[in-house]
């Protein structure tokens, strides 16, 4: 698994469960979800986009939902608004699926509390902000500072 030697136990988890959806990823290359896509896929890790509104992202096929794709994906990576965050657990909790990341570095982010009291209440291992390019692959000197200020101040994934 491509990560660095300071990833938490939850991060090590994500990213060696198997098959990634980033719901979120979206049409436009300047987004978080598309960057988040295009580390993991660099990175050899199996990744597949997810998004209502896009057929094709990055050059790869596109799945409208969760439910749309062949086989369920055994982690999630959230990179949408807040608001969408809950419909998307609820779909992972149709699907069997047993780990979710919701991507923030500042703000809100992807995180919703309802989201998280669902990801609770089944029994999904969460990780609740940060980015997987803090951990995945090459860091670049971005994420690397990111992450060390998260670290910091109590906001990087543990």
């Amino acid at each position: 698994m491509p990560a660095t030697s300071a990833t938490p136990e939850p991060v090590t988890r994500f990213l060696a469960a198997g098959w990634i959806a980033v719901v979120g990823a979206s049409r436009d290359r300047s987004q978080p979800g598309n960057a988040i896509y295009r580390r993991l896929r660099h990175a050899g890790l199996p990744v597949v986009a997810v998004n209502p509104r896009a057929t094709e992202i990055e050059g790869d096929p596109c799945a409208a939902d969760l439910g749309a794709l062949a086989q369920a994906p055994a982690a999630v990576l959230v990179a949408t608004p807040p608001a969408a965050a809950v419909e998307i657990v609820r779909q992972c909790v149709e699907h069997g699926i047993r780990h979710v990341w919701f991507h923030r570095s500042f703000g809100a982010g992807s995180v919703a509390p309802e989201a998280i009291a669902l990801c609770r209440e089944h029994g999904i291992e969460f990780i609740e902000g940060g980015c997987p390019m803090m951990f995945c692959g090459q860091v670049d000197p971005f994420h690397r500072c990111l992450r060390w200020w998260l670290q910091r101040t109590g906001r990087a994934p543990r």
